[in-house]
């Protein structure tokens, strides 16, 4: 089991990231919480070092290695892969449309109305999580500072937009839908990592 990456951030594709670790190069997918913590790829010129926790998904056709930023999301993540009917992708989903605090305050207000608006979960679904996650986070606490979303990235990729709506699309969003929501957002300057979060929050 590969419990964590330390090295340096080669690409950043949302959700795939790859991190080269002494010359060999780990893919990884990550939620967008995660993502909007790491350092943009070329905006100083130099090397972006990074740790990250990850989880090795093993099934018949692939081996999946999912990153995280803090022990936090990572526990969560595993968590949610327990629900039934809950795989790694739509966990990814979830941990991309919100960070682990505000799912937990979701679960526990049983919003139903807020999760299904995640790409995959049906109403049937977001009572599940909310019906099977309720006891496990009763006593779960998240530090502040473990996810924190309001760093910005000053460096501006040219080709943000498409990056954005190409996230969004992975993250399992149809095409026009990603696109208007990034339009939506009405500053095509932002990062590719804050116009997407700015166009989750608004979806």
């Amino acid at each position: 089991m590969i419990g964590r990456l330390k090295g340096i951030l080669l690409e950043k594709q949302p959700p795939f990231i790859l991190i080269d670790v002494n010359g060999v190069g780990y893919e990884c997918q990550a939620p967008m919480n995660t993502i909007y913590n790491l350092p943009e790829i070329g905006s100083s010129g130099i090397e972006s070092p990074v740790t990250l926790h990850t989880h090795l998904s093993v099934s018949e056709n692939a081996h999946t290695l999912f990153a995280f930023y803090s022990l936090e999301e990572r526990s969560l993540f595993r968590e949610l892969i327990k629900v039934n009917g809950v795989g790694p992708k739509l966990a990814l989903a979830i941990l991309s449309a919100m960070n682990a605090i505000e799912f937990v305050q979701n679960v526990r207000q049983g919003d139903v109305v807020r999760l299904v608006k995640i790409p995959g979960v049906g109403k049937k679904t977001a009572e599940r999580l909310i019906i099977e996650m309720k006891d496990r986070l009763k006593n779960w606490s998240v530090p502040a500072n473990g996810n924190d979303l309001d760093s910005e990235a000053p460096f501006v990729n040219s080709s943000n937009v498409e990056e954005a709506i190409s996230a969004l699309v992975a993250l399992g969003y149809k095409q026009p839908a990603a696109s208007q929501a990034i339009k939506n957002v009405g500053d095509a300057t932002l990062p590719s990592a804050s116009l997407i979060r700015q166009a989750l929050k608004n979806m």
